[in-house]
């Protein structure tokens, strides 16, 4: 709607009268119906206020860095790599592994947690 009016994707305004309106007051008509015509009224006024904000299109460098070498560091560093991100894992200990690798069996399987 907003490109056959040759409008900007910011000069819109919502309103959820599902989840803001027709569900908190499912039981009472004349409340939702003077509800709603308030919520309308008010995006009406905010769109009214509306700017088109330009948009710059920059390169982005596919690189991450991940801190703490922990189980969540590592599955973190691991989820990134295989989306093609150089990867930098930094960890203040010689060994990975973070709390994790102070254990000595992991629950709920009973294996060795390295």
């Amino acid at each position: 709607m907003l490109k056959a009016a040759d409008l900007p994707k910011r000069m819109l305004e919502f309103v959820n009268l599902r989840e803001q309106d027709a569900f908190v007051h499912m039981h009472e008509k004349g409340t939702a119906t003077e509800k709603a015509k308030s919520l309308i009224a008010a995006a009406v006024e905010r769109a009214k206020n509306l700017e088109d904000i330009p948009t710059e299109v920059v390169d982005v460098t596919r690189k991450a860095l991940v801190i703490g070498g922990g189980a969540a560091g590592l599955q973190a560093a691991l989820d990134l790599a295989n989306l093609d991100y150089d990867v930098t894992l930094v960890e203040k200990s010689p060994t990975t592994g973070g709390k994790m690798a102070k254990l000595d069996r992991t629950f709920p399987t009973d294996d060795c947690s390295i």
